[in-house]
């Protein structure tokens, strides 16, 4: 198998690999042009993020600066927005529904290192995907790590660090993120309860 074989498959690979490297050096460059252009090329953010991204569903926006690992494993579904300073670590592929909002400076990592040092200094990686259904609001300064699911209709507190899968329908908080309460499943809140709480700003 080749390192990116093992990669994409959740076995431990050699980082240091040469065609990976060609790979990220790839990805860093054309996010560098990305946050480079101007706010009203439209047209053109648009192009480079379909060079850069495995899928790019409609009415898709960035905000500059974002930074991924590789792009190829990255899909977006329609109506998708992140604010600024967005990073991906997209290793073990990174697959989003539609209707997502993300927060300023969120952090979505597939990628980890082995608890052994040696192995750990020797450049060697995993790399675990990870899924948002549709319908999700994640907060500010959110941080989600290898492997987890986020269900559909759910809001992520600012701040939180997501360990472990969250369900569909709900509203989860903190460190690590636990469910805080239901939301209806047919989308209905009253106007009275609809407003987010200071953490999910």
């Amino acid at each position: 198998m080749t390192e990116k074989e093992k990669m994409l498959s959740g076995q431990l690979y050699d980082a240091n690999d040469a065609a990976l490297a060609r790979e990220r050096d790839r990805a860093k460059k054309l996010c560098r042009a990305y946050n480079e252009l101007s706010r009203e090329d439209a047209e053109g953010r648009r192009a480079l993020l379909e060079e850069l991204l495995g899928r790019v569903g409609k009415a898709c926006w960035i905000e500059p600066s974002f930074w991924c690992d590789y792009g190829g494993s990255i899909e977006l579904g329609e109506n998708f927005y992140a604010n600024h300073n967005l990073v991906i670590l997209d290793a073990g592929g990174v697959r989003i529904g539609e209707n997502v909002l993300l927060g300023p400076n969120c952090g979505l990592y597939t990628s980890g290192h082995p608890l052994d040092a040696a192995r750990r200094n020797a450049g060697w990686e995993y790399a675990l995907p990870i899924v948002i259904g549709d319908n999700v609001w994640i907060g500010g300064g959110a941080q989600l790590l290898p492997g987890v699911t986020i269900g559909s209709n759910v809001v992520i507190g600012a701040g939180s660090v997501v360990t472990h899968d969250i369900p569909d329908h709900c509203v989860a908080v903190g460190n690590p993120c636990r469910v805080l309460r239901r939301l209806p499943e047919d989308g209905e809140i009253s106007a009275q309860a609809c407003k987010a709480p200071e953490a999910m700003v």
